[in-house]
């Protein structure tokens, strides 16, 4: 009877061990990133009155061109009737606020700002997404560029 009950608990052992997972649970991964989030943006740029040009063309249109853009993606804006406004919307902007990365970088080519030592390229008189830029980088130079964030909304944001 002895030797019945013991095979019985060795048995009852064995088979409540075999339905126990013994490996290690492997540590956690990151946590899944999200969707990438795109918004349209509203974009203005106020240009000078004056083309300062010499000899460059003054008629051609202002371009607005951002960090995130590939070559073929600028965007051609339009001007306002009566003013000296230029207005467009950047499609596919992508949404980086709140802030966990670069805030994007934008410019406008200004024909009108050829002749200048930044060869037209401007960030100053742009707003966009509703936000006037204030924070630049390279100021003066060809590479000068606003740097704004963009919120699920489309506004912009300048940086902190």
């Amino acid at each position: 009877m002895r030797s019945h009950l013991r095979r019985l608990a060795i048995l009852a052992v064995t088979a409540a061990l075999a339905g126990c997972d013994m490996q290690p649970d492997p540590p956690p991964g990151p946590t899944p990133v999200g969707p990438a989030r795109f918004v349209n943006v509203t974009v203005q740029y106020r240009q000078p009155v004056e083309c300062i040009n010499a000899q460059g063309p003054c008629g051609n249109a202002v371009v607005f061109l951002g960090s995130w853009m590939n070559a073929g993606q600028e965007v051609y804006l339009t001007p306002d009737a009566g003013s000296h406004v230029w207005s467009g919307v950047a499609p596919g902007v992508p949404v980086n606020w709140p802030p966990q990365e670069e805030p994007h970088r934008v410019r406008v080519f200004d024909p009108h700002l050829f002749d200048t030592p930044t060869k037209g390229v401007t960030a100053a008189r742009i707003l966009v997404g509703g936000q006037i830029l204030d924070t630049y980088d390279e100021p003066g130079t060809p590479e000068e560029a606003a740097r704004v964030y963009i919120d699920d909304n489309g506004v912009g944001r300048n940086p902190l």
